[in-house]
């Protein structure tokens, strides 16, 4: 049967090298709706267990479309709606007062998402920049797994009934084009710019009393554009600009180890990010192979043709979101006679008007204009806590050099074709295409890396020093927030030699670690990647140096340092090492808390809502903890919740005795302060939340944290970001059905890599949530069971590994003409 089968794929594989290339000119024409690949496209697909890809083709057009056609046939609904989001949609068919998922941008409504993805359409900013010539724009490989990708996708549609009761019949499954799958790059680049200003982009209007000879702005529809006044407070700026960068919905771990920790003197890379678990950022897996060009595995976001998170037969890598600040403000100076022209060094310029119309479900279309200036977008709010109100006299500018950035698949490919860390550093460097995270790497020649390499404004500490608004000279210190003169010519960002784009940093300036013993990141500034080799040098706006680590961060730091220290480390260490689940909280706390607690008089503590409330049980259980969030693990639960209340509760500066010490960053701040105000009301609070829901305090974990998959409760492993487990998981609470019933974000695509000496690296990885979104899918949970029981999927990488599968099922396929 084997070489039946082996037979069957070389045959495969031969049959679409041999076939002819596409003309060049036909792959340089611009894309058609029907037939984005202007030809017939095959690919072959091996299935290994748990619906895992390895796809194989003769080029990257046909690599792109088999990747189109798995990701459809897995995930078809969730990425039609995000083709709907990016064409601006929504509205049409989910009415505009309704809140899209997130997973493209932080756009609270669908009117004001339609508003910025039609308005990006109208003004050409994707084809502008699929048209820039490489390295400045993406290259032809890219371009060429875009376009195959979108024929795939649409192929997939027009051969299979779609089964997935998301979307079902669903008048807005259409087909794609090359456009659709660059405007999703663009749309993840943007994230954390112009991404995290869509509302206050889109309801940016001047002051309604304009002077004499100036047209008001128009606008029409069922929904109206509220404008503010007023000058920001700088201090309540500076912390909501905090908040807005603290609070992101992403984050990860990764740890690379060098040879003079392992077994055998090769690398090891561990990869946890933390990304959303529904909607358009989930990873799938899959395997890409172009015989002797591509062989690379991992983890793709949904919508991209390219493997985020991966390997190769010898260098690994994994990525964390960065501290970098991938924005920056303008604050204008108006011209008195115009609130929409705006000086700069004394002469007026008008701003860009943009005038987008949405179509609007069961209602008139909403015209609304956009006003654009040489610095970016005018803004009157980031998020829902920074408002930035448009004056008489003033306005701000939205800076985001990724506006510009198509160029992460080139960078992924980058990584594809690495032969070791040193070819990863070099990919980034060439390219420059990753908008918000590190990179985390490690190969089989036992080298490290980390690198803070990303593309961000260019906003030196000087520039910062010079060109500060009072708001920015409180903003950029305490968050790394640039508020620049908008008025000045010489506040302009300015340009490095090797920097691929004018405004953004060159590689020279990037944070850089190599070849330490351990290299790990755990979402704070490059500073501690090792807490022996500190990472310093770099502008504010990269991260701070010399600050308090997260809880997270000190516990890997902890845990990693004391692996490399052991040394003889293997793949099994870092196995064990992300399902250890300890809790550094609870290690720093847990046995204060305990003791504080039964030394409270009479076993009892005071709520908020002033009841006196028993809570000897309590005290007992986390004297016996373990410290851990297992599924088994009695008193977790109840830990989590009092930790929650207490950190809610108690200032920062007030809930340790002994503070943050720079000379000892990972073990300080330290010794719980069991008498701040607060710290039994937590206790007699949680006691009271938990007994309501009928909860004792001794439950174990996975009774109560969970997810519901085809009517089954799963446990979930874990911890939220506070107690600063490794294995982060963010649930919602749902005491009314049973305690925490589903997962936000967490652990996703997770990887274990490391070298034997083989031709085959030793990977095990694990998609916490499953390759498919669709309940009627066999793959829709069978990896989220292996998540809860910790277990892990083997890599299938080489040839012989794929085809030894016992569940391989191999399938050609191609477009119908």
């Amino acid at each position: 049967m084997r070489t039946r089968l082996r037979r069957f794929v070389v045959t495969a594989v031969a049959l679409l090298t041999a076939s002819a290339t596409l003309p060049a000119a036909a792959a340089e024409r611009q894309d058609r709706q029907e037939h984005p690949s202007h030809g017939g496209l095959s690919a072959v697909i091996r299935y290994t267990e748990y619906g895992i890809p390895h796809i194989v083709a003769k080029d990257y057009a046909n690599l792109g479309f088999g990747t189109g056609w798995a990701q459809a046939a897995d995930q078809v609904c969730t990425l039609a709606d995000g083709f709907v989001t990016l064409r601006g949609e929504r509205s049409r068919y989910f009415g505009p007062d309704a809140a899209p998922d997130g997973s493209l941008s932080s756009a609270a409504k669908n009117l004001s998402s339609d508003l910025y993805f039609r308005g990006v359409r109208e003004a050409g900013t994707v084809e502008k920049l699929l048209a820039e010539p490489a390295p400045r724009g993406p290259g032809r490989d890219a371009k060429d797994l875009m376009r195959g990708w979108a024929a795939g996708y649409n192929a997939w549609l027009a051969q299979n009934r779609v089964t997935d009761p998301a979307c079902r019949g669903a008048d807005w499954v259409r087909p794609v084009t090359q456009l659709d799958v660059a405007a999703r790059g663009f749309a993840l680049a943007v994230l954390g710019g112009q991404g995290r200003g869509i509302d206050g982009i889109t309801a940016a209007q001047p002051p309604a009393t304009a002077p004499a000879g100036t047209a008001a702005p128009q606008e029409t529809g069922s929904a109206s554009a509220s404008g503010t006044t007023g000058t920001p407070n700088a201090q309540a700026t500076a912390r909501a600009a905090r908040e807005l960068f603290d609070n992101a919905d992403m984050g990860s771990n990764a740890v690379a180890f060098s040879g003079a920790t392992t077994a055998d003197g090769r690398g090891l890379l561990l990869g946890n990010p933390h990304y959303p678990w529904q909607g358009g950022r989930r990873f799938w897996q899959m395997q890409q192979t172009i015989p002797g060009r591509l062989d690379v595995q991992g983890g793709a976001l949904l919508g991209s043709a390219t493997i985020s998170i991966g390997h190769t037969a010898r260098v690994a890598w994994s990525h964390t979101v960065a501290t970098g600040v991938t924005l920056n403000l303008h604050q204008l100076t108006l011209d008195p006679a115009d609130p929409t022209s705006y000086l700069v060094d004394g002469t007026s310029e008008r701003m860009t008007r943009r005038s987008v119309t949405v179509a609007v479900k069961d209602g008139a279309p909403v015209t609304r204009t956009q006003w654009w200036t040489r610095y970016g977008p005018v803004v009157t709010s980031l998020g829902s806590q920074l408002p930035l109100p448009w004056t008489s006299t003033t306005a701000y500018a939205l800076g985001d050099p990724n506006a510009a950035n198509l160029r992460a698949s080139d960078t992924a490919l980058g990584f594809a074709k690495a032969r070791d860390t040193a070819g990863v550093l070099a990919a980034l460097r060439r390219t420059q295409g990753l908008p918000w995270v590190n990179t985390i790497a490690a190969d089989s020649g036992g080298h490290s890396l980390f690198t803070q390499s990303q593309v961000i404004p260019r906003i030196t500490d000087d520039l910062a020093q010079r060109c500060s608004t009072p708001l920015g000279k409180v903003t950029y210190p305490s968050s790394g927030v640039a508020v620049l003169d908008g008025s000045r010519g010489d506040c302009a960002l300015g340009s490095d030699p090797d920097a691929v784009q004018p405004g953004i940093f060159g590689p020279a300036k990037m944070p850089v670690l190599r070849d330490a013993p351990y290299a790990e990141n755990s979402n704070d500034s490059a500073w501690l990647a090792n807490a022996d080799r500190p990472v310093t040098g770099y502008e504010r706006v990269f991260g701070t140096i010399g600050t308090q680590r997260s809880m997270r961060t000190r516990g890997a730091v902890e845990d990693v340092a004391a692996m490399a220290g052991r040394g003889r480390l293997t793949v099994r260490d870092l196995q064990a090492h992300q399902f250890a689940n300890r809790v550094p909280a609870g290690d720093l706390a847990a046995d204060d808390v305990a003791r504080a607690c039964a030394a409270l008089p009479g076993g009892t503590a005071t709520g908020s809502d002033g009841r006196a409330v028993d809570v000897t049980e309590a005290c007992g259980v986390l004297a016996a903890w373990d410290h851990s969030m297992d599924t088994g693990s009695r008193g977790a639960l109840f830990f989590d919740r009092f930790w929650r209340k207490l950190t809610a509760a108690v200032p920062a500066a007030q809930l340790w005795k002994v503070p943050f010490s720079a000379a000892d960053p990972v073990r300080t701040p330290n010794t719980l302060n069991t008498g701040a105000a607060g710290f039994a009301t937590a206790l007699a609070d949680t006691v009271t939340e938990l007994g309501a829901a009928g909860i004792s305090p001794d439950e174990k974990l996975g009774a109560h944290q969970f997810v519901v998959r085809g009517g089954e409760r799963i446990p979930v492993p874990g911890g939220t970001e506070s107690l600063g487990v490794w294995n982060k998981v963010e649930p919602v609470w749902n005491p009314a059905a049973g305690g925490y019933t589903e997962v936000t974000t967490g652990s996703s695509y997770i990887q274990a890599v490391g070298w034997d000496g083989s031709r085959c690296p030793v990977a095990r990885t694990l998609l916490t949530y499953s390759q498919s979104s669709n309940p009627n899918s066999p793959h829709y949970s069978d990896q989220t069971r292996l998540f809860s029981g910790e277990r892990w999927v083997t890599s299938r990488f080489c040839e012989k590994d794929i085809l030894s599968s016992p569940g391989l099922r191999v399938v050609r396929v191609g477009e119908r003409r």
